[in-house]
């Protein structure tokens, strides 16, 4: 099988190999972790959760990273990356601590908020150096590939993750603060693992700089300003297409995200466990997308593009969520979740191939942070959407429709560019 035989060889690249471990360990803690929120905020039983309140806690987690999101790009140009994970997994251990100790202690809500919201910030850099990295340990012409591998396998790390985080919940009781730690240990040995890479290997190319505050403040942005200017040159003018179409698929994501949640909260459950193990299933089946994405789209988008292979994802995502979500039966939905998980895992490989090849090295790392940035602005924009349009059951046929509707969209608009 081709792709096996081109994993194979991928793999025998020393640096990839490492770099996959760091993000394979870092992503499997993301998911435990954020199975730990979950399960804290969202099917406590004491907890009356809407979908007012998910968003609420999304924007809390996700939105004041929007505003330091960019210093991350800059600083990415200017850290050694391998700096970044591990003192960034090390920071996200004590962090993962403190998020433990305020459970057990059952401290107030905004200062559990505050240690989440730190753990968020810093694994902000972690994924965007993850990303800026890849370019730096392999060819240019397994790049393709290497894009379907290593976010798909640390997808698929964090959704392992969060599986290890049911069964830790389960063995001990319903201990959110076990599953903490658990995740605490996960950032440790991901720390552990980056010290098996050379500090120059990833890059960037120029010398370390530590500015001070307000030297930082104006360097970023003015690098920002000319990251922007980069990406609308007329070569990167696909990438920046590529940008905002994923940034749409993600708001699509999220609104559906939301609405599951509030279907295994409150419609597909007689409890909060219920709840939990059809959460669980639906994250196994996404995941089970991830993967075939993983296969498929190195063929895909060799034969079509990157580009016309992101306006067919988002094609088969506005025909197949309107025909599996508007029973909202589990079984559907669950078919569902696989087909969204292909099709949006797809166009990000494709994406991120895109970016990668198309801008600059000096550029990557704000770029990709930017890029997160949008996906967290998308994320909480979606969860505002949903709180207005669900009832407190999740069935919402108008939010179905308004989701299939922006898919159909992506898929016209990144189909006339690739024909242009």
């Amino acid at each position: 099988m081709a792709v096996v035989r081109d994993l194979r060889v991928l793999l025998r690249f020393q640096g990839f190999r490492r770099l996959l471990g760091v993000r394979l360990l870092s992503q499997g803690a993301d998911g435990v972790y954020q199975v730990a929120l979950a399960t804290y905020v969202v099917f406590s039983p004491e907890k009356q959760t809407s979908a007012a309140s998910i968003a609420s806690a999304m924007a809390v987690l996700l939105l004041p990273y929007s505003l330091i999101g960019p210093f991350a790009g800059v600083l990415l140009d200017r850290w050694r990356r391998r700096q970044v994970f591990l003192y960034g997994n090390l920071l996200r251990t004590a962090l993962a601590c403190v998020t433990a100790v305020l459970m057990l202690s059952h401290a107030p809500d905004w200062l559990f908020y505050i240690s989440a919201l730190s753990v968020t910030a810093v694994n902000r850099f972690v994924l965007a150096g993850l990303s800026a990295s890849l370019p730096r340990v392999v060819d240019p012409g397994r790049l393709v590939l290497a894009n379907s591998l290593s976010p798909t396998a640390g997808t698929l790390a964090a959704t392992m993750g969060g599986a290890l985080a049911f069964a830790v919940r389960l063995v001990l009781s319903d201990s959110d603060t076990a599953v903490v730690l658990v995740g605490a240990a996960l950032y440790l040995c991901a720390a552990l693992a980056s010290l098996r890479i050379a500090p120059e290997l990833l890059g960037p190319d120029q010398e370390p700089v530590h500015p001070h505050l307000a030297t930082t403040l104006v360097g970023t942005a003015r690098g920002l300003a000319a990251g922007v200017r980069h990406l609308a040159e007329r070569p990167r003018r696909e990438a920046a297409w590529a940008l905002l179409t994923m940034t749409l698929m993600r708001f699509c994501y999220g609104a559906l995200t939301v609405m599951v949640l509030m279907l295994c909260r409150y419609a597909w459950s007689s409890g909060s466990d219920d709840g939990l193990a059809f959460l669980g299933l639906a994250v196994g089946v996404s995941g089970a997308g991830f993967f075939v994405a993983a296969v498929v789209t190195p063929w895909a988008a060799g034969r079509l593009g990157p580009g016309r292979w992101i306006a067919v994802c988002a094609g088969a995502a506005a025909v197949l969520v309107p025909a599996l979500c508007l029973p909202f039966a589990p079984i559907p939905t669950l078919a569902a979740a696989f087909v969204l998980g292909v099709t949006t895992q797809g166009a990000k490989i494709a994406t991120d191939t895109i970016v990668q090849s198309s801008v600059d090295d000096v550029y990557r790392g704000r770029i990709f942070s930017i890029y997160d940035v949008l996906f967290n602005v998308a994320f909480v924009g979606a969860a505002a959407v949903a709180a207005l349009m669900l009832p407190p059951d999740g069935r919402s046929v108008a939010l179905v429709v308004t989701v299939a509707t922006v898919y159909a969209s992506i898929a016209v608009a990144m189909g006339r560019f690739e024909l242009q």
